[in-house]
């Protein structure tokens, strides 16, 4: 059974905690003491009705302030799939914990409250689903008990998102009328909205196709450990693991180490310490090279018949600021791509985009939640495929090198095609014949 992972985004009191509440309940994904409890605590409701949005209440905080002020993850399966749930906050000021969210996301649920249409938050939040290229949206007009299930309602709605998605290039979207208070086509179909002939929330949730965006022919892997026991029984024993990121390696396979450019042939695989003939991602592996190389933690070993990813000092990316602290040109930060960390500077700020337009304006300096494209010169040259390419090896983090604070959310551009060539040659001069260990 195959597993999607989704984010809910919308503004405040769009109902997306009360919607996740209406997925648990209704597909009997609650358990008996757990709805005891929430029996309980809506007793002092002036209704009587169950209140479904405290089943996303994990924090105290939360319940006290009223609204979500982290990323709530929940897990629930039907018979047809697993799911993890990601419920992002609504507010302006949380947009970087919606990237968090939804950086390893297949789909996106983007609440529209049917009586307010598309707002500011819509925006953010469709721009941030593009950013981080989330391939399946879900458009959820909720509260459409409010308009009288009105079908020009729901339908002018789509209308205006359908632009925004134009504009954001967003390739996959449904749009779905619902209540996620009375329930309306979240779980069942409605009797309320027969002029709906579209699936239910979670019928589509349990049947749309994931494609995980890991292209099988591109194998990439990157050493987090070179394990070297010097025993005594284990005397020549050097190995190096780490994780697919994707696609698959097989025993006997030519491949190329970067990024010292260097070329030699899969000697065998392990799997949990047994060898096997080919492993996939994202399976955790060890490999073992036919020639001693001098490898790194961070090092990638890539399939030599597969198309080569880049490598560069000079990279471009689109970021999403989280910190505090704006971000200025000269500011300097370590860069954690996968196991790879490196020394980082901001040589530019291209543009930053404006939410309200997605207009490319000019900035001198990054401000919290603001969305933009940079250019970073790296210490040591970075191994990476574009993120529109592959997520596995498109993504990156900047960290605060005093206070290790997480700073941003970056996704990877592919290079110039002249930069790229100026430094994948830098780094093979860089590499002598020396690099190849004889013993």
């Amino acid at each position: 059974m195959n597993i999607l992972r989704f984010i809910t985004a919308g503004s405040v009191d769009d109902g997306k905690s009360t919607l996740i509440g209406r997925l648990l309940y209704d597909s009997k994904a609650v358990s008996h003491d757990i709805l005891h409890t929430l029996e309980r605590q809506s007793r002092n409701k002036p209704d009587g009705e169950l209140d479904l949005s405290l089943l996303t209440d994990g924090l105290r905080a939360e319940r006290e302030q009223g609204i979500t002020i982290d990323v709530a993850y929940k897990y629930f399966n039907t018979p047809r799939r697993k799911f993890i749930i990601a419920d992002a906050p609504g507010h302006v000021q949380y947009t970087r914990n919606m990237v968090t969210g939804a950086s390893n996301a297949d789909l996106a649920i983007i609440l529209i409250d049917a009586r307010h249409g598309v707002v500011e938050q819509t925006h953010r939040h469709s721009l941030v689903a593009s950013l981080m290229g989330i391939p399946h949206i879900v458009v959820a007009v909720n509260k459409m008990d409010l308009v009288g299930y009105e079908e020009e309602a729901f339908y002018r709605i789509a209308a205006d998102y359908q632009k925004l998605a134009q504009k954001l290039d967003l390739q996959e979207v449904l749009f779905i009328p619902i209540s996620a208070y009375v329930g309306d086509n979240v779980v069942s179909r409605s009797q309320n909205t027969t002029w709906y002939e579209g699936p239910t929330l979670l019928e589509h949730l349990e049947t749309v196709e994931l494609s995980h965006d890991l292209p099988e022919d591109e194998a990439r892997f990157q050493v987090q450990y070179v394990i070297r026991p010097r025993m005594e029984e284990l005397h020549d024993y050097r190995a190096y693991a780490g994780a697919i990121r994707s696609g698959f390696f097989k025993k006997g396979d030519r491949v190329r180490v970067l990024p010292a450019g260097i070329e030699t042939t899969i000697k065998a695989i392990e799997v949990h310490q047994q060898e096997v003939e080919e492993a996939f991602a994202p399976q955790p592996v060890v490999l073992h090279l036919e020639d001693d190389i001098d490898i790194s933690r961070g090092d990638s070993i890539v399939r030599l018949e597969d198309a080569q990813p880049a490598v560069s000092q000079d990279i471009e990316l689109g970021i999403c600021w989280m910190s505090e602290r704006p971000l200025q040109v000269g500011d300097r930060y370590l860069l954690r791509h996968n196991a790879a960390t490196v020394k980082a500077i901001v040589r530019e700020i291209r543009h930053r985009t404006d939410v309200h337009t997605f207009e490319q304006q000019p900035a001198e300096q990054l401000k919290l939640n603001d969305i933009a494209q940079v250019r970073l010169r790296t210490a040591q040259p970075l191994v990476f495929d574009a993120y529109k390419k592959n997520r596995a090896t498109g993504g990156l983090i900047l960290i605060n090198a005093n206070t290790f604070d997480t700073v941003a959310a970056g996704m990877l551009h592919a290079p110039d095609s002249l930069s790229f060539r100026r430094n994948l040659s830098t780094s093979r001069e860089q590499t002598t014949s020396g690099q190849i260990l004889t013993g």
